[in-house]
């Protein structure tokens, strides 16, 4: 154990420097320091839980559920019960980690401490993928719904060439690159004024959620419900894969671990709460989305539920009300994403594996301030020239790759450090991170084969760029240098 006053080691050093881990002791100690400044402690427990629910509850139901229905069938919501399972067996390891390494890295740095560098940052470049690129999708979407609102109020849309990506009738999703940008300047003001915003702006998406679930269930034909899954179970299997999408945030409150005022006992709760709050959601939504549209009907639809609304009441107002509702929702979803990704770049930037202006903090708002430019620039980018499909596809097997690497680090930490304090531990250990794991495989091995091509050039990408940059300018390497080889 270290001395009262003793600043914890560094590294030890192994043979192989890609297998160097930073103790667990070192990632707490430096949590919130940044490039001339720290973060601020200043989020609360429903503040975390909100940015969960903020960068999840979203696309996944407003959009996606469009794409996934035709695969499935009635049987979407069990698509949603099958994704939102896996997501509950990783969000019981991201709790235990959350509690015991209470920093901004999520995933990144849970490998970091168990499974060492090149594993962090073959999670890190994942969740890179994760966030930076579901922002672009997530904004995709926003403008569809954007588009809904302006016909139902004031008749007129914007035209497909500034609407629609390339390659989908048009030249640049104008929308899709403004809502990244609003949000930019709202995450420059910091981290509560930006929890603030964000809460609202949940509360928002759940009252119209809600508001959907009770006018579309006047709508629901039994009949609608059979046969329940017209193209098998494969079909499901397939629906979940592309819907685990939906559930990507809820670690959102892990990305903010160093600027909760008590991370250690509201990161699990936060995480914990936020997915079953996102998973009822989902599944009422789409119990009562098959029930109120003939499942076929759901083929080519951008805005489902707001044209359930109208199918139900005749009356184009609610449907306005719904498109009011998502552009809110989704927009909610960019916000929060957004912040979690800067975080877990500061998190690589302060360990030097990517350049150290994304740890430079603004000492006046105590956030990111390059960092959280730079991210926003080229996810406004990304949405505004790359389809929504793909981009969906490719963020489900890096998120799922990131979530397997997290079941696995709860096994090995356990084992490794079983004397660690642990505010929240997962139950049926170890079986539970076992079937965490099982079933992120299982859902990656169900995408297309299209999207493991782009993932493996993501993959390739991020490898020569660790080798070429981060290996050699890491602090642990840096360290190691300084370190007389132990014989």
């Amino acid at each position: 154990m270290l001395d009262h006053g003793q600043a914890p080691p560094l590294t030890s050093r192994p043979a192989n420097p890609l297998f160097r881990r930073k103790p667990v002791e070192r990632l707490v100690t430096e949590a919130g320091q940044g490039e001339g400044g720290a973060l601020k402690r200043s989020l609360t427990m429903w503040q975390l839980t909100m940015i969960s629910i903020g960068a999840t509850l979203g696309t996944g139901i407003f959009v996606v559920l469009g794409e996934a229905t035709p695969i499935a069938g009635p049987a979407v919501w069990i698509a949603f019960i099958v994704a939102g399972l896996t997501a509950l067996f990783s969000a019981l390891s991201y709790a235990e980690l959350a509690g015991s390494i209470p920093v901004s890295g999520s995933s990144y740095s849970y490998a970091y401490a168990t499974m060492g560098e090149l594993v962090a940052w073959i999670c890190g470049w994942c969740l890179v993928l994760e966030y930076g690129v579901s922002v672009a999708a997530v904004a995709v979407g926003w403008g569809q719904y954007l588009n809904e609102l302006l016909d139902g109020t004031i008749g007129i849309t914007i035209p497909e060439t500034f609407s629609a990506p390339l390659g989908e009738g048009g030249y640049i999703n104008m929308p899709a690159l403004v809502v990244v940008l609003l949000c930019m300047v709202f995450l420059l003001r910091g981290a509560k004024e930006s929890a603030r915003i964000n809460s609202i702006m949940v509360a928002v998406k759940i009252v119209t959620l809600v508001l959907f679930c009770v006018i579309g269930f006047m709508g629901v034909k039994a009949g609608n419900y059979t046969p329940l899954a017209p193209l098998g179970i494969t079909a499901i299997s397939t629906a979940a894969s592309m819907l685990f999408f939906s559930y990507i945030g809820f670690d959102a409150a892990s990305t903010a671990g160093e600027e909760a005022k008590n991370p250690k006992r509201d990161l699990p709760r936060a995480i914990m709460l936020s997915l079953l709050i996102v998973t009822g959601l989902y599944c009422l939504v789409a119990l009562v989305a098959v029930g109120a549209m003939p499942w076929q009907d759901f083929e080519g639809t951008e805005a489902a539920l707001a044209q359930i609304m109208e199918n139900v009441t005749g009356h184009a107002f609610w449907s306005i009300v719904l498109a009011a509702g998502a552009v809110v929702a989704i927009a909610s979803v960019v916000f929060a994403v957004l912040y979690g990704q800067t975080r877990i770049l500061f998190a690589m930037s302060r360990d030097g594996l990517v350049p150290k202006a994304f740890a430079k903090v603004d000492e006046k708002t105590g956030t990111p301030r390059v960092n959280t430019i730079i991210v926003c620039l080229f996810c406004g980018v990304l949405a505004a020239f790359i389809p929504l499909g793909e981009l969906a596809n490719a963020t489900s097997i890096g998120t799922l790759f990131a979530f397997a690497l997290v079941n696995a680090a709860v096994v090995i930490l356990r084992y490794s450090r079983p004397e660690m304090n642990r505010t929240f531990k997962v139950a049926l250990f170890p079986v539970t991170p076992i079937l965490g794991f099982v079933f992120c495989a299982y859902l990656m091995w169900e995408l297309p084969w299209l999207t493991w091509a782009y993932f493996g050039g993501w993959m390739a990408a991020g490898l020569v760029i660790y080798f070429l940059y981060g290996m050699r300018r890491s602090s642990l390497a840096e360290a190691a240098a300084e370190v007389p080889t132990e014989k």
